[in-house]
C-alpha cells in the first residue's frame, strides 16, 4: 500500500483496441483518488464546417466519411435528418433496405469490438493477434461474421466502406431478391455462430461493478431500436419526440479532450449503447434473441459494463435475426426512392449507431444549401459517463497493483467500444488575441 503523502499516477499514453487515438490518466494524493480524464488528443476534424455551403443530398455521402467502421449510421441519421426538411417519411421496402444495411453495420461492428478489442482482455491477450497463436479458429471465426456483415453492406450499399447506394429518401438502386437470397447460407452460419458468442462471453470473468446508469435509448413500438425511433426515452423519464433533443442534452468542453462531452441538462451524465437498449427496449427482441440473453444469465437490466460484451452479442444474435427477416419478406421497391424536394427548414434525425444514438440536425435554405450543421455521435455523450466509470471503479479497486489496475482502468474504457474518431469534430475553437 502507498503511503498517504505519495504521490502515485497511473496513465496509458496511447489506447490499444479503440478506435482513433486517446489516453488516460489517473492520479492519487496517497490512498485519495484525486484525478480521472479520458484524455482525447485526437485533432478535431470540423464535418460541421465542411457541410456548410454543400447541396442537402450530399450530406449522407460527407458525413459517411466520418467513421469507416459505423458510415451507415452517419447515412441513416443524416438522411432522416433531411427527408423531415423535405417533408417525407420513408417506410415499406425502402425502409426495410435501410434496416438491412443497417443490420450488417451491427455485424461486422459488434463483431470487430467482441472478438478483436474486448475479448483479448478477459482471455490475458494482449491483442487479437497474440490470441489467433493460441486460438486460430476464434480469429477465423470472428473474420468470417465480420466479412458477412461488409459483404451485406456491399449488395445493399454498394461498398463495403462508406456505402455509395444510400441517398435521401432512399437508394439509387435495388439490388434483386435473388442478390440478398444468396446472403441466406452465410446467416444461418452466422446466426448459430451468433448464439455460440452469447454462450462463450457469458463464461467470461467480470469484475464486481455495478453503476446508477440513467439509459438513452431510441423508442419505436414493436421494434428494437435500428435505423430509427419515433422518440427518445431513459429510465428516468425522459420521454420527447426527436426534435426535442437539444432541449434536454447539452455539451461542455473540457481541457484534456479535443471533444465535447454530453449530458442531460436536468442531471448529467447518462449512457448510450447496448445497454441501454437491452434495458428499455429488450423485451422487443426476437424470441431467439431473448432466449439467449435468458440461457446467458442475463437480468433484465445489465448495469455491469464490464457485461457489455454479452449484451453486444445478444445484438448480433438479433442482427442476424432481423436480416433473415428482412430477406425472406423483400420486395424489390420500384422506385427504390422518393423524390426529395429542396426546402428551406430544420431537421433532426436519430438513429442507433453500435455504440448508441447518433444526432444529427441541419438547416437549409430554400435553394438546397447546407446552413448549419450539428452532429453529436454517442462516444461523445459517454464521455462524462466513462470518466465516471473510471472514477467508481479505481476508488473500489485503488488496492491492485499499479499494472493490474491499468489494465482494469483500460477494460473499463473499451467497455464502451468508444469511436474516438468520430467524437473528435466536435470542439469548439476560440480564438484570444492581445
Amino acid at each position: 500500500m502507498p503511503s498517504r503523502t505519495e504521490r502515485r499516477e497511473i496513465r496509458t499514453d496511447y489506447l490499444a483496441r479503440v478506435e482513433g487515438e486517446g489516453a488516460m490518466k489517473v492520479r492519487f494524493h496517497g490512498d485519495e483518488l484525486a484525478h480521472v480524464e479520458l484524455n482525447i488528443y485526437e485533432p478535431p476534424r470540423f464535418f460541421e464546417a465542411f457541410l456548410r455551403g454543400r447541396q442537402f443530398t450530399e450530406a449522407p455521402d460527407i458525413t459517411a466519411r466520418i467513421c469507416g467502421i459505423c458510415p451507415v449510421a452517419y447515412q441513416m441519421s443524416s438522411s432522416l435528418a433531411m427527408e423531415q426538411i423535405a417533408g417525407i417519411h420513408v417506410d415499406g421496402q425502402i425502409r426495410a433496405l435501410r434496416r438491412l444495411l443497417y443490420a450488417g453495420e451491427w455485424i461486422e461492428s459488434h463483431t470487430l469490438h467482441v472478438y478483436m478489442l474486448h475479448a483479448p482482455d478477459f482471455l490475458g491477450y494482449p491483442s487479437a493477434i497474440h490470441l489467433a497463436k493460441d486460438n486460430p479458429e476464434v480469429v477465423n471465426r470472428a473474420l468470417r461474421l465480420k466479412k458477412l456483415g461488409n459483404e451485406i453492406m456491399r449488395v445493399v450499399g454498394g461498398r463495403e466502406v462508406h456505402p455509395i447506394n444510400v441517398r435521401i429518401g432512399g437508394f439509387y438502386k435495388a439490388p434483386s431478391k435473388a442478390e440478398l437470397e444468396a446472403l441466406v447460407p452465410e446467416l444461418e452460419w452466422a446466426l448459430e455462430t451468433s448464439l455460440a458468442t452469447v454462450a462463450f462471453t457469458a463464461t467470461l470473468d467480470f469484475p464486481e461493478f455495478e453503476q446508477d446508469y440513467e439509459f438513452v435509448a431510441l423508442d419505436t413500438p414493436g421494434e428494437y431500436p435500428i435505423d430509427r425511433g419515433d422518440r427518445v426515452i431513459s429510465n428516468r423519464g425522459l420521454d420527447i419526440p426527436v426534435e426535442e433533443f437539444l432541449d434536454h442534452v447539452e455539451e461542455h468542453q473540457v481541457a484534456h479532450s479535443n471533444a465535447l462531452h454530453g449530458r442531460l441538462k436536468e442531471r448529467g451524465a447518462y449512457l448510450v449503447g447496448p445497454l441501454a437498449r437491452y434495458a428499455l427496449c429488450g423485451d422487443r427482441l426476437s424470441a431467439t434473441a431473448r432466449e439467449a440473453a435468458a440461457q446467458a444469465g442475463l437480468p433484465q437490466v445489465v448495469r455491469n459494463p464490464f457485461q457489455s460484451i454479452v449484451v453486444r452479442s445478444v445484438e448480433l444474435v438479433e442482427a442476424c435475426v432481423e436480416a433473415l427477416r428482412l430477406i425472406a419478406e423483400y420486395e424489390p421497391p420500384d422506385p427504390p426512392a422518393l423524390a426529395a424536394p429542396a426546402r428551406a427548414g430544420a431537421g433532426h434525425g436519430i438513429s442507433e449507431a453500435p455504440r448508441g444514438i447518433l444526432y444529427h440536425r441541419y438547416e437549409v435554405a430554400d435553394d438546397g444549401l447546407i446552413l448549419e450543421a450539428r452532429i453529436i455521435p454517442p462516444t461523445a455523450q459517454n464521455q462524462d459517463q466513462i470518466e465516471d466509470d473510471l472514477w467508481q471503479f479505481v476508488t473500489r479497486y485503488k488496492d491492485l497493483p499499479d499494472d493490474e489496475l491499468q489494465l482494469r482502468c483500460e477494460q473499463a474504457i473499451r467497455n464502451y467500444d468508444p469511436c474516438i474518431s468520430c467524437a473528435t469534430h466536435f470542439l469548439q475553437l476560440e480564438v484570444e488575441r492581445t
